[in-house]
């Protein structure tokens, strides 16, 4: 029997296949916002023992009250750490978490202030988001500042364990965005949100250190310099409806990269992901079709990634390959085994359209990627009143299997 190639503690949303609607390059690896604790991140961890701390304060300003939630988790290094994507001594860069602090009556009108700080092992992402109070049948305005850090696994990581793992290429982008939202008014179905942000992405390396080209020589970034620039107007509709047997989504978005200057980014991207969950008797199907495309110009973080827990199980971070455009179908049956234990199949297919080549550098072809990809397995789903257990068994095309632990919805 092949052995496991590795054993991966990461978080699980429950009955929720890929979502290509995220800040990140990766459009079909996605999972949602935080809502509860700090167990929503995307970076995969080793199975080491947990610390879990958590704070929730209310603290009174003039007539004010700020809300303050705090939630550290602390993990300890065990004998089953796989090698981290970058090595480093420091105590902190083992704790991951998440800090929000709510203003709602900032200048004494009902404007709102949220500043929220999530921190994984090797990313970092912090949004300053202003709101003003208007009437609910307007659309509601929100100016959202924005700074992330994190590594380009999905497009430069370097695929390994016959490509279930996605190993680091020393590439990191540092996101700094700044813009406005407006949500329109909610009709019974639909609701759409127009945003128009500044963008500026820096690539750095491990040590901090801006680089303008690959390990193999290959540019990183459109401009050729170690940054780039672009406003970008972006449109996102959502239909949902939902009886008691079933539900459906569909999701739709649009970025158009607006050339204020010669050398800023112009480009139109375009994602999509349809959802359909059906009970069947005591079993519950749930499917989902994913995929995008981008046309204009084009920076290699900008390709889709594909491969990894929210688009092909079985597969590393983008180790199934990265282009231009891409199509990501998943299915998951479940099934109640007991009150409280459910069993699950799951089948998962992606593939790059043979867009790769047409990505500048093409990284794709030469980390060796396949293209496309399947992934299938098994795993157990267990409910109790402290939060959601997850444990997956996904092997993929060549024959390397993979253990996911997971853990959501915690109180």
């Amino acid at each position: 029997m092949q052995p496991l190639n590795s054993i991966l503690a990461v978080p699980f949303p429950y009955h929720k296949l890929a979502d290509p609607f995220d800040s990140s390059t990766s459009a079909v690896e996605a999972l949602p916002p935080p809502t509860g604790p700090s167990w929503s991140y995307r970076t995969q961890t080793t199975n080491s023992p947990i610390i879990h701390m958590g704070a929730q304060e209310s603290v009174h300003a003039g007539k004010a009250k700020i809300d303050a939630n705090v939630d550290f988790t602390h993990k300890l290094c065990a004998a089953l750490r796989l090698p981290s994507l970058r090595s480093t001594g420091s105590p902190l860069s083992l704790i991951i978490g998440s800090l929000c602090i709510k203003h709602p009556n900032l200048f004494g009108g009902s404007e709102k202030l949220d500043v929220s700080w999530d921190k994984g092992l090797y990313d970092s992402n912090v949004i300053i988001a202003f709101r003003r109070p208007r009437p609910e049948w307007l659309s509601q305005k929100c100016f959202v500042i924005q700074h992330s850090f994190s590594p380009e696994i999905g497009v430069h990581g370097i695929p390994i364990d016959n490509f279930s793992r996605s190993g680091s290429g020393g590439v990191n982008l540092s996101r700094i965005s700044a813009g406005l939202d407006r949500n329109e008014p909610a009709t019974s179905d639909w609701s759409s949100t127009t945003s128009i942000k500044f963008e500026h992405v820096q690539i750095v390396n491990d040590s901090w250190r801006s680089i303008t080209r690959d390990i193999d020589g290959f540019p990183l970034t459109r401009s050729g310099s170690p940054h780039d620039n672009m406003v970008v107007l972006k449109q996102e509709s959502q239909y949902a409806k939902a009886n008691d047997h079933s539900f459906y989504r569909f999701r739709m978005q649009i970025e158009q990269g607006i050339p204020i200057l010669s050398k800023w980014l112009i480009f139109n991207k375009f994602k999509f992901i349809a959802t359909k969950g059906v009970k069947l008797g005591p079993s519950f199907l749930l499917a989902s079709l994913a995929g995008g495309s981008i046309v204009g110009d084009m920076a290699p973080y900008q390709a889709f990634a594909i491969g990894g827990l929210g688009s092909v199980r079985g597969y590393g971070e983008g180790a199934v390959g990265s282009g231009r455009s891409c199509l990501v179908a998943n299915s998951e049956l479940t099934f109640p085994l007991n009150k409280m234990l459910d069993g699950a199949f799951f089948l998962d297919f992606g593939t790059d359209l043979r867009s790769a080549c047409l990505v500048p550098g093409n990284p794709a072809m030469r980390q060796g990627k396949p293209g496309s990809g399947v992934g299938l397995g098994y795993g157990l789903r267990f409910k109790s009143p402290i939060g959601h257990f997850m444990v997956n068994h996904a092997i993929n095309d060549f024959q390397q299997r993979t253990v996911y632990f997971g853990i959501s919805n915690l109180i």
